[in-house]
């Protein structure tokens, strides 16, 4: 990874940060707490923020010039998935996690 500008490897570091956290704590607390932490419209939600993380996260280490379009993706799904998790409660870890990746992953769209 140290081929790559400082930038990217952020982005990329912040991509995988907020993919382990949106996994860990939608199959651990999440699951654990039920409710409104289960609803299908949230929980799919933490689940496609996981995946564009991981995904932009991807192809950025490949090297692929389209990471600026799932990086925009991420961005605003990152966005969403914060809003949403700040809304449910007791989930801050995902919230800053969502809301540094989304910031690192507009820069990278640019």
């Amino acid at each position: 990874m140290n081929h790559l500008p400082p930038e990217m490897r952020t982005c990329i570091e912040n991509c995988l940060t907020c993919y382990s956290e949106c996994l860990s704590i939608a199959m651990g607390h999440c699951l654990e707490m039920g409710g409104k932490h289960t609803e299908p419209k949230h929980f799919k939600l933490m689940m496609a923020c996981a995946e564009i993380c991981r995904t932009s996260a991807h192809f950025m280490l490949i090297g692929s010039e389209h990471h600026r379009h799932t990086c925009r993706e991420c961005a605003e799904i990152c966005r969403q998935c914060a809003a949403d998790c700040e809304r449910v409660g007791d989930m801050q870890s995902c919230v800053d996690a969502c809301r540094k990746c989304a910031e690192s992953c507009e820069k990278m769209a640019a």
